[in-house]
């Protein structure tokens, strides 16, 4: 479940806890005995993304689509290799029904962008005291008539949305989701393998955090190791969640300090990138004994995992999976309708170089199951005032069924 803080500017837990855990990774990281396991690693080709080219061109020829408005994200990385923040100054890239991309950006900035650009490209910068829109139309007008209209990527902002249009004098604008999810949703072999790099650092992380947790670690002592063991593993560190006691049934956690007691709930929600693409894996333990409560919920969560997977059937809608977790806890007498105590949040996500991506394992979301795509398994229970726990591991879907990336855990006292 972590929210990831793509490209390049964070949000909530990426606090001060994980500035300080950037600068313990970098002092302690070589100290800590760890191997790289990401050196084999190999990022995705701009053959392949010329392909993704050729297959987004192809959907807008036949919806007589004109053009697709990317700005900087996630989605500009997927098809052209450009890793660029976003900020007050645009840059976008247009990607015509036929021809070459066009990638409008600052002057000053032209340099940094063409180091990650990956495919041929008209780079058109803009100097301070110009409008970049007139950029974006004077590409427009090559790309056919003017009825044609423009399709824009989902998170595209507000006004960059409304200056290409004004500026293009008044062409049509219509939603993008649906030519960039046919493009998305199915993995490659390539992003695939990267994933699978991606869990194995995070996991191999969370076996050596688990056997260095001590009576009286703060959250933000933990968050550090964790920080520093994936950084000495090869991965990049995106972010972790470390909920302690009563703040593990805060699904994103708290802000009250916590410290780790006998009979903690410990919960560690975390991943890290390989060449972009993310991994996300839970794992909650009890520090010490256990008691019959923690066990048996924690047990129930594990079964949760367990129905995901065997209900993932190629073709389903994607929320029959949240359907049939959601119906087990209900019938064990948790909470009904996403309450608490229970599951109050989906049974998954989808992911690959977006933390949280479409489609998701929502009960209403009707997307069909197909081959490669990729999701996060993470039903959990929540009991406020107490503690909640959670197991998560991706997995994507074959011919055969479900595949994980990592095993599930095995038990309470062996949960890595």
């Amino acid at each position: 479940m972590t929210v990831s803080r793509r490209l390049f500017f964070g949000m909530a837990t990426v606090s001060a806890a994980a500035a300080a855990s950037a600068s313990f990774a970098a002092a302690d990281s070589r100290s800590l005995g760890l191997s790289s396991l990401t050196t084999g690693a190999q990022p995705i080709t701009p053959q392949e993304r010329n392909a993704r080219l050729a297959k987004v061109q192809s959907l807008m020829q036949q919806r007589k689509i004109a053009a697709l408005l990317v700005e900087s994200g996630s989605t500009l990385e997927y098809f052209t290799g450009v890793q660029w923040r976003r900020s007050e100054r645009i840059t976008a890239a247009l990607i015509p029904a036929e021809g070459q991309v066009v990638v409008v950006t600052p002057f000053f900035e032209q340099p940094s962008i063409r180091e990650t650009l990956q495919v041929p490209a008209d780079v058109r910068p803009w100097k301070e005291d110009e409008n970049p829109f007139a950029l974006f139309a004077d590409a427009l007008r090559g790309y056919g008539a003017a009825e044609s209209p423009l399709a824009v990527e989902a998170t595209t902002r507000f006004f960059a949305v409304d200056g290409v249009a004004r500026a293009s004098g008044g062409r049509k604008v219509v939603p993008g989701d649906e030519l960039v999810r046919a493009c998305r949703l199915v993995k490659s072999p390539a992003e695939l393998a990267l994933m699978q790099t991606a869990n194995d650092v995070t996991l191999a992380a969370l076996k050596y955090v688990h056997g260095k947790i001590e009576l009286g670690m703060q959250s933000s002592d933990i968050l550090s190791l964790m920080a520093a063991a994936t950084e000495a593993l090869g991965g990049s560190h995106e972010e972790a969640l470390v909920l302690l006691n009563e703040a593990s049934a805060f699904p994103h956690g708290s802000v009250k300090p916590q410290s780790v007691r006998k009979g903690s709930v410990i919960l560690i929600d975390t991943g890290c990138t390989v060449h972009g693409y993310q991994s996300d894996i839970s794992r909650s333990w009890v520090f010490g004994e256990p008691s019959p409560r923690q066990r048996e919920v924690w047990n129930r969560v594990k079964r949760g995992q367990e129905i995901a997977l065997e209900t993932a059937k190629l073709g389903i809608p994607t929320g029959a999976i949240d359907i049939a977790v959601r119906t087990y806890y209900e019938q064990q007498g948790w909470s009904k309708d996403y309450g608490l105590p229970g599951l109050s949040h989906r049974t998954g996500h989808g992911i690959g170089l977006d933390g949280h991506e479409a489609p998701y394992l929502v009960r209403n979301d009707k997307t069909p199951l197909e081959v490669g795509m990729c999701f996060s398994d993470e039903p959990g229970i929540y009991i406020p005032g107490e503690f909640g726990i959670r197991l998560e591991d991706c997995w994507h879907m074959t011919e055969k069924g479900p595949k994980l990336f990592t095993p599930l855990a095995a038990s309470l006292e062996r949960p890595i």
